[in-house]
């Protein structure tokens, strides 16, 4: 099962020539209509960067391309599995074709929690930990835990 995050619908710009989606804006669609939706949810978006100096980074992904889409079709950006360490988020969303319903696309991420003013690795404040604490204790018996590449770089919570 998943969680719906946003829909987007494909714009000719993203097109290439061989008719269908090229595949550095599956990146931008999982990244500006996904990601940044989640991590609004959990106050480390564009609006933490630039108030408290930290945000999210990208340090790996994995992607898979399963069903062209093309100009005109609309997508819907889900959420799959999402977790945490004291530094890391690990999250994996799927691209589905609105109304043909097949599964376009999926990509899993690792980001590291970073002080943008020291650019370095910090650990997420109480209220971000409890934020994905209780959205976790919520979706969790809706993540699908299956298939993830990043899962033994998070260091668990004791």
């Amino acid at each position: 099962m998943s969680l719906y995050l946003n829909s987007k619908k494909i714009i000719k710009d993203w097109t290439d020539y061989n008719g269908h989606m090229n595949v550095a804006y599956y990146v931008l669609i999982f990244d500006l209509f996904g990601a940044e939706v989640l991590m609004d949810r959990f106050k480390m978006g564009e609006e933490s960067a630039k108030k408290t100096k930290k945000s999210t980074m990208v340090v790996e992904s994995h992607i898979t391309y399963n069903q062209e889409v093309k100009e005109g079709d609309e997508v819907n950006i889900n959420l799959l599995y999402f977790d945490h360490d004291k530094k890391r988020l690990q999250y994996k969303l799927e691209m589905i074709h609105k109304e043909k319903k097949f599964l376009a696309s999926t990509i899993e991420i690792l980001s590291l929690y970073v002080d943008l003013d020291q650019r370095k690795v910090s650990e997420f404040e109480n209220e971000k930990t409890q934020l994905m604490k209780e959205f976790i204790d919520k979706h969790n018996k809706s993540f699908n835990k299956i298939n993830l590449k990043f899962s033994s770089k998070l260091k668990k919570i004791k």
